[in-house]
């Protein structure tokens, strides 16, 4: 494993222009009805919702209420159509047997934390004109305790040696070692030792969208872990990174929706928590937050992430819906609980014919 590399630029200075603001590559902040270009990472113009390729805070900033409008609406036109390159009706993933399966992955969270193993802090709600004034309303830490004796078990351990594999500049081109390639299948390995992962191979074999256990581990090391480029031509970025580990953009935290994550590097000192503009329904674990936080200096106006989750549940609750919804809101059941899940494919390059890499995937946070 690499030792972490701090960025040099804790207060980089992010110019503004008269009349003009800084805005985030993958942010519509500013460039709602933005004529489409195809060099951008996602978009904001009126057709983005059409294409599947808006950006993650498209609804907040350009249709405000949007995202309640969005779970309603495709359970109609979008959400009847057949998952893509899928035409027998056996084969299609229906809306119900998302609700279903979902269910069965949350009863089989097993490595999940007890209530009496995690104790947040939420403090200070912002509302939705807030979240972007980067003040820190929170004066303590978002985690007060964290068991971390879960962080043994074999799941929690093979993830977090994961964590420090990467830099979180994009830009820069990751150097993956022998050691760090390891790492990524002894992850995978453990992960379909568990109950939930076996789960969700059952459920995507009966779709005809594995042959065998194998096949399935292999693409799920293609779709997380390979790399490609966010900017500059260098493979800078996979989608592992990105959701799990987090990334920095031209100034600004992108991805990093993950609370194990979180919660190491605000031990360290280097993640501040400043507020929170969604707290989830569930009295138990995995809970779900919407976040504002700065990470060494660089700002997340919106992040959501489970909170008390096992990495099992995380990664394969986001692999249900990429496969089955990809660039659409998933909608899933958790203890009765509704909740919706946005994942994008990367567009710009694929590791095979009709095999797309993940570009981000996270809680619809309303």
């Amino acid at each position: 494993m690499k030792p972490w590399m701090l960025l040099v630029g804790v207060g980089m200075a992010l110019g503004c222009v008269a009349g003009q603001l800084y805005t985030a590559p993958d942010s519509c902040k500013g460039r709602c009805e933005e004529p489409y270009s195809k060099e951008d990472e996602c978009h904001c113009d009126a057709e983005c919702e059409s294409h599947y390729n808006c950006c993650e805070d498209y609804y907040e900033h350009c249709r405000p209420g949007g995202h309640c409008c969005l779970r309603r609406g495709l359970r109609g036109a979008a959400g009847a159509r057949l998952w893509e390159g899928f035409s027998s009706s056996h084969d299609a993933i229906s809306d119900q047997e998302l609700l279903q399966v979902s269910e069965q992955l949350y009863g089989a969270d097993h490595n999940k934390a007890r209530p009496q193993d995690i104790t947040i802090n939420p403090q200070y709600r912002a509302a939705p004109d807030e979240t972007d004034d980067q003040e820190d309303r929170s004066p303590r830490p978002l985690y007060a305790f964290v068991n971390e004796k879960l962080f043994s078990k074999p799941t929690y351990a093979s993830f977090i040696r994961l964590l420090d594999n990467y830099q979180r500049a994009t830009g820069r081109e990751e150097e993956v070692t022998a050691e760090e390639l390891r790492e990524q299948d002894t992850f995978l390995r453990e992960v379909m030792k568990t109950e939930l992962m076996k789960k969700l191979f059952a459920f995507l074999h009966q779709k005809n969208r594995y042959g065998s256990e194998q096949e399935f581990l292999e693409d799920l090391k293609e779709m997380w872990f390979g790399l490609y480029s966010r900017g500059n031509g260098e493979k800078d970025s996979s989608g592992f990174e990105h959701v799990f580990s987090g990334e920095v953009k031209k100034g600004q935290v992108s991805g990093f929706h993950n609370w194990i994550r979180f919660y190491l590097l605000e031990k360290q000192g280097l993640v501040n928590y400043y507020s929170h503009n969604y707290n989830g329904p569930w009295d138990s674990y995995p809970d779900v937050l919407g976040l504002q936080f700065s990470w060494d200096g660089f700002y997340k106006e919106v992040g959501s992430a489970f909170i008390g989750c096992s990495p099992e549940f995380e990664f394969g609750v986001y692999t249900l819906c990429f496969i089955a919804r990809p660039g659409r809101a998933c909608h899933l059941s958790l203890g009765g609980h509704s909740i919706s899940i946005q994942t994008y494919t990367w567009t710009k390059s694929t590791y095979g014919p009709g095999k797309k890499y993940i570009a981000t995937a996270y809680v619809i946070s309303p």
